[in-house]
């Protein structure tokens, strides 16, 4: 099974997806999480930030769950870069795919900046960030989309997504989370 959960940069990819791992790890042994940012960092720094670049950075991903996945285990993904077709084609290579997308506008996700990825575009020390000059593509068949405008606490956010994964809320149905 494959949670792959994407959005713009800082949209709460990672800050969710640590959650539901807290949340879901006691109880389900068998889960691991990709960060996009952990496999950028565990393959070195060769891999720059174009379009190009991310397109790689997704197959490694992508190659990464697939294994996960053919070992039985429950892949969370954490991913910002949403090209229609890698996103057709993670519903071609898992079996049990769950998309979930967390929309935040431009605006909202520039207003947080926890890594300063957007001031940094601004005092044009950044080029190649997805949503500024590389254009950002929501995916279109999402399983979920979350709309992150409003203040929701990742708690909130992880419990929707636990909703739509049966594994998930068929533990919580038993009382086990």
């Amino acid at each position: 099974m494959v949670i792959w959960i994407t959005g713009l940069s800082g949209a709460g990819k990672s800050t969710v997806c640590n959650r539901l791992w807290d949340l879901l790890k006691p109880t389900i042994p068998e889960l691991v999480l990709l960060d996009g940012d952990t496999v950028r960092e565990i393959f070195g720094s060769q891999l720059g930030y174009s379009e190009a670049e991310r397109r790689i950075q997704i197959g490694r991903i992508q190659s990464l769950a697939k294994e996960l996945d053919r070992q039985n285990l429950v892949v969370l993904v954490a991913a910002l870069y949403a090209a229609p077709d890698l996103l057709a084609r993670n519903r071609e290579l898992f079996a049990d795919y769950r998309e979930i997308y967390l929309d935040a506008s431009l605006e909202l996700v520039q207003s947080r900046d926890p890594k300063g990825l957007y001031a940094r575009v601004r005092g044009q020390e950044n080029p190649e960030v997805v949503g500024i000059d590389i254009p950002w593509n929501a995916p279109q068949n999402a399983d979920l989309r979350i709309d992150m405008s409003s203040a929701r606490s990742p708690d909130a956010v992880a419990q929707d997504i636990i909703r739509i994964v049966p594994r998930f809320s068929d533990a919580i149905a038993s009382g086990d989370l």
